[in-house]
């Protein structure tokens, strides 16, 4: 005799069903819930369209009948027991009342999360987050020009920081009962912070604010307060000066001594050292071509190619993809670097190391001009372990309107482009700093030849 449960409706005519559960078995009790759950589900579905009551969505789970799974006999799932809906006679698991939940979480949350390899990669935040504590108005302009990719390069960057902190050195005013060597590093702390929350700090930024620490520690307490505020904003100007803008004049000397009369100069996208080094050999009298090789999304190699149209000096301007075109005539391929690390391995624009490395196959010599003050001391194998997304971009910019308007606004289409790669060490001939010619294999030997000053 059939029997209706007034718990959940339920006509139950199987004959199996009218036993307690205890005396079932797993089948049965897995072919059981899961016809309670359908029917819960239609039932749900029937009231929401006659207008009656809103019911709440069965959320659980669909009905079986939609979504079919491949059967896993005995498997259960640890957080929902021995009862819980697991693979039985219908063909259906565990697995899909949590994908089903899964796949409606991300579709509601949006599609653009990204690869989950590349789930790490430091974000842009957007130009309207809101600084946390008592940040200083420059360093809130300074974090809006990081974020937005106004302000790019190793260099401009260290320069571009140290600028802000003087100002914010100088409206600074030490509280009652407290040190100007004390407060004010914790002061700094929160406006570095803000900055890393712009965007990641480079090791260009992390070297020079420790150095300026170092320095803010060291203080006379005895000073007057002005007197020690003008000190640290004259050992600024000195650290920008001297490890900065004179390494690079050094550099400059070096290795425009690599080229000659006729030489074909490869460079990739665009560093300022580089640019210098070209500028100052071709003012030099020495006369030779360059070959501008760029790349998306930042085609940062159109601002060289301008500085050295406008110098008279003979350009060519080309894609990455087209380098093995050209690779066989160049004589010398000059590169900078975002930072080198104690390995010999070489941090810097993305497609540096396909550059370096298809030179090296051609057996032509790969120079790194890089200043020391970009050293680091940790040992990177890869870009993966951390790295940057370029701002976003149109990268169908250049195809037909026709063909551009196919690929825009799509919830599908995300683009992935991480900023910097690494050029391993026997990619490299030799590294130009301040300091002198130094081979891969020796980098670790800068703090040494500096007195451990980095």
């Amino acid at each position: 005799m059939s029997s209706a449960s007034p718990s959940n409706g339920v006509v139950q005519n199987d004959p199996s069903q009218s036993r307690p559960q205890k005396q079932m078995t797993k089948a049965e009790r897995r072919e059981l819930q899961e016809k309670q759950r359908a029917a819960k589900a239609a039932k749900a579905t029937a009231g929401s369209q006659s207008g009656g009551p809103a019911a709440k969505p069965p959320h659980s789970v669909a009905p079986t009948s939609q979504i079919p799974r491949k059967s896993t006999k005995g498997a259960e799932t640890p957080s929902q027991g021995r009862g819980s809906l697991a693979a039985g006679s219908s063909g259906t698991s565990t697995r899909t009342t949590k994908d089903s939940r899964v796949a409606i979480t991300e579709e509601a949350g949006g599609r653009s999360r990204g690869l989950r390899i590349f789930s790490h990669f430091a974000l842009q935040k957007p130009a309207s987050y809101v600084p946390k504590g008592n940040v200083h108005p420059a360093i809130v302009h300074l974090g809006l020009m990081f974020a937005e990719f106004r302000i790019c390069g190793a260099n401009a960057r260290c320069i571009a920081t140290l600028s802000v902190f003087k100002r914010v050195i100088q409206d600074y005013t030490t509280p009652p009962d407290n040190t100007l060597s004390r407060h004010l590093i914790t002061h700094l702390s929160v406006q570095i912070g803000h900055l890393v929350s712009a965007r990641p700090m480079s090791v260009t930024m992390g070297n020079a604010i420790r150095q300026l620490k170092l320095e803010i520690s060291g203080s006379d307490i005895d000073l007057p307060e002005q007197d020690a505020k003008d000190a640290l904003c004259n050992k600024i100007d000195n650290y920008i000066r001297d490890r900065i803008i004179i390494a690079d004049q050094v550099i400059q000397e070096t290795a425009m001594k690599n080229i000659h009369d006729g030489d074909v100069v490869l460079t990739y996208a665009r560093s300022s050292v580089v640019q210098k080094v070209l500028l100052e050999a071709w003012a030099e009298g020495t006369r030779f071509s360059v070959i501008v090789v760029d790349s998306r999304p930042m085609l940062e190699g159109k601002r060289l190619l301008s500085v050295l149209a406008a110098a008279s000096i003979p350009c060519t301007y080309l894609l990455l993809p087209a380098l093995s075109a050209v690779i066989s005539e160049v004589s010398i391929v000059l590169i900078g670097a975002h930072s080198i690390h104690s390995n010999g391995a070489v941090f810097s624009r993305a497609g540096t190391a396909l550059v370096a490395m298809m030179a090296k196959q051609h057996s032509v010599p790969v120079v790194v001009c890089c200043e020391t003050y970009k050293f680091s001391e940790g040992v990177r194998l890869d870009s993966f372990t951390k790295n940057e997304l370029a701002p976003p971009g149109d990268p169908f910019l250049s195809l037909p309107s026709s063909r551009s308007k196919t690929t825009q606004n799509q919830s599908n289409l995300e683009i992935l482009d991480p900023l910097y790669d690494l050029t391993p060490p026997s990619s490299i001939t030799a590294v130009v700093t301040e300091a002198g010619v130094i081979p891969p294999d020796s980098i670790s030997s800068i703090p040494l030849a500096l007195g451990r000053l980095i």
